[in-house]
């Protein structure tokens, strides 16, 4: 009788339930998170009373009390409750903070304050759309998707000159901030209904040498082929005509998965 195989190891969990107890305590106590599923399993008012223990007591069991909010509505709550208590001088020290859920919340300060024109919104965002940590990144844009969306026209005039920036964190945050869909966000009715507006914005990055930015460029004409196919496919056939550069061939590639060519 030949020996019976041995059962191949069940995969580690990759869900919140399985992040052991003392790496929880770990990102609750202000360590970064190493992937979106430990950005997910943070305890909010856990890590406030740890990093901000002046906000108060009031202010952490506030946070515990919406504890069932999604992640979103609770970065932006926290925010909200710590520029109330720690002020502009708080935003200063909550954005270099070591932790990517304190930056992100900074961010969403950054998004709160009644002060200033979109151009000194997103100049209080620059550093941390710029941010090594990818999470920190992505509550950047959705901490100023509300108020670029209701003054499109002025955004889109102020992050042109994004798309030349050195940085593609940078580049890519011209991009992704004004996609019509997104995600985790609401969506821009503007876009949705006439995506050449952005037009300009997107011909910058058509050959972009990141994939970073040929990503949320493709995810961009992805959103827009929802309502507007035949836009995106005309954009994409110009873009593809001649000889395009290998980053414009993947872009057009992957901006027309849902609809074709």
């Amino acid at each position: 009788m030949s020996p019976r195989k041995a059962a191949a190891p069940k995969p580690a969990g990759r869900g919140v339930k399985d992040i052991a107890p003392e790496r929880l305590a770990q990102l609750n106590a202000g360590e970064p998170a190493a992937t979106l599923t430990e950005c997910l399993a943070v305890d909010f008012a856990a890590l406030m009373q740890a990093v901000a223990p002046q906000a108060g007591a009031a202010a952490v069991a506030s946070m515990r009390a919406q504890a069932g909010l999604g992640i979103s509505r609770r970065m932006a709550l926290a925010a909200h409750i710590l520029g109330e208590r720690l002020g502009p001088d708080g935003f200063e020290v909550l954005k270099t903070h070591r932790c990517d859920t304190v930056r992100g919340w900074a961010c969403f300060m950054a998004g709160a304050m009644l002060a200033g024109t979109l151009g000194a919104r997103l100049d209080l965002i620059r550093p941390l759309a710029d941010d090594a940590h990818f999470g920190v990144r992505e509550w950047a844009w959705l901490a100023l998707r509300e108020h670029l969306a209701a003054q499109l026209q002025e955004a889109l005039r102020l992050l042109q000159p994004w798309t030349s920036e050195p940085s593609e964190r940078l580049r890519r945050f011209a991009c992704e901030s004004l996609r019509p869909r997104g995600v985790w966000c609401a969506h821009i009715a503007a876009l949705k209904s006439d995506p050449g507006l952005a037009l300009p914005l997107l011909e910058a990055l058509r050959a972009d040498p990141a994939v970073y930015v040929q990503d949320s460029v493709a995810n961009w004409l992805n959103d827009a082929s929802k309502s507007r196919p035949d836009w995106v496919r005309e954009v994409c056939a110009r873009w593809s005509a001649g000889r395009p550069a290998a980053a414009t061939e993947r872009i057009c590639k992957r901006a027309l998965r849902s609809i074709g060519p």
